[in-house]
């Protein structure tokens, strides 16, 4: 499998995975609470903090209704909700660099190729669309033909739909892509996150797979890392309390943190996938693994008969597995009871 290489992270089996903490609209419209959320990143350990860039003009129709997800905000409408939201270009640029004074990757999700423009014009490492522009095929065409890799998230979507997208990338000249499976609820319930569904994309498609979670707490981040999941991208909030329509379904600093500590748990867990016995098993492995021993004294240049052998504790002689080679071999001297036998005792 390919690896993508996002900056300085490459992205794919073997490499450490690349956590995004998902800032998105959680600044509220305040530009002093988003640096706070990049701030926030870097201390919950994540590799990456990622904003949205829109224009509701140019995202939604006036007077379409809200998510129920999002009824806790309390703008008329979807459009004047995003209004509310939108932060101005240039704000994102010192976004950026703030997060890169702070070693992070800045990433963000564009909903229309003016807010596309606008991320590659300020050097832009990678693009994100998110599973709503998933069939929007005129955006995922022009993120391919920026010539950055893509992060492309998949809720609510079957596979005819990922394909297509696929397709779509690809014929616009796009090379680097990473698929995230995700589910499309906030907060996403555990029973439907179908985490298996991301061997289904990996074997699907030969790409790296990451999973934008929208589950509370770390378990299903670090189930997905156990799974293959290449990236872990998950909301980050200052205050779950807050107003804004993300909040309730993102993770405060803390639960972010726990999250990563998880993510890297498991990750270190998964180790190469050769099946060999490790350094650190090696004294279990000679006390517990059992030997052939002597059962009673065996006698100089008579044959060894198998009722005179026995098959204990410690593994330090010749294995089980070999008994039947030691029945008829000649000792070269006498054997007490209770002696791991070993070849060189014998003729």
């Amino acid at each position: 499998m390919p690896e993508v290489r996002i900056g300085s992270h490459p992205v794919g089996p073997g490499h450490s995975v690349l956590v995004i903490a998902e800032a998105g609209v959680n600044h509220d419209g305040d530009t002093g609470q988003a640096d706070r959320l990049v701030e926030a990143a870097q201390i919950a350990g994540a590799d990456a903090v990622k904003f949205q860039i829109f224009r509701a003009d140019s995202l939604v129709v006036r007077g379409a209704p809200k998510a129920g997800y999002q009824a806790r905000d309390d703008s008329a409408d979807q459009y004047e909700m995003l209004r509310r939201l939108e932060l101005p270009p240039e704000e994102f640029r010192e976004l950026a660099r703030s997060a890169e004074e702070r070693g992070l990757l800045f990433l963000a999700s564009v909903f229309d190729k003016e807010s596309l423009e606008v991320l590659v014009r300020f050097g832009a490492k990678a693009v994100k669309l998110g599973s709503g522009e998933l069939t929007n095929h005129p955006l995922v065409g022009a993120a391919a033909r920026t010539g950055l890799p893509l992060l492309l998230s998949t809720g609510a979507s079957d596979l005819a739909e990922v394909r297509a997208a696929v397709r779509t990338f690809r014929d616009g000249g796009g090379r680097e892509l990473v698929l995230l499976h995700c589910l499309s609820a906030y907060p996403a319930p555990v029973e439907d996150a179908n985490l298996l569904a991301i061997g289904t994309l990996a074997a699907e498609f030969g790409i790296p797979v990451g999973y934008s979670d929208h589950t509370r707490g770390p378990a299903c981040a670090a189930a997905a890392v156990a799974l293959g999941a290449c990236v872990i991208e998950k909301h980050l909030t200052l205050d779950r309390d807050l107003p804004g329509p993300d909040h309730a379904a993102s993770s405060e600093p803390e639960e972010f943190y726990e999250m990563v500590r998880a993510v890297r748990t498991v990750e270190c867990a998964l180790g190469d996938g050769v099946k060999r016995p490790r350094p650190c098993e090696e004294d279990v492995r000679r006390v517990a693994r059992r030997s052939v021993v002597a059962r009673r004294r065996l006698t100089t240049g008579e044959p060894v008969e198998q009722d005179a052998l026995a098959i204990l504790r410690p593994g330090t002689g010749i294995p089980p597995a070999d008994l039947p080679r030691v029945i008829g071999k000649r000792p070269r001297r006498d054997v007490e009871a209770g002696t791991a036998l070993s070849w060189e005792m014998f003729e």
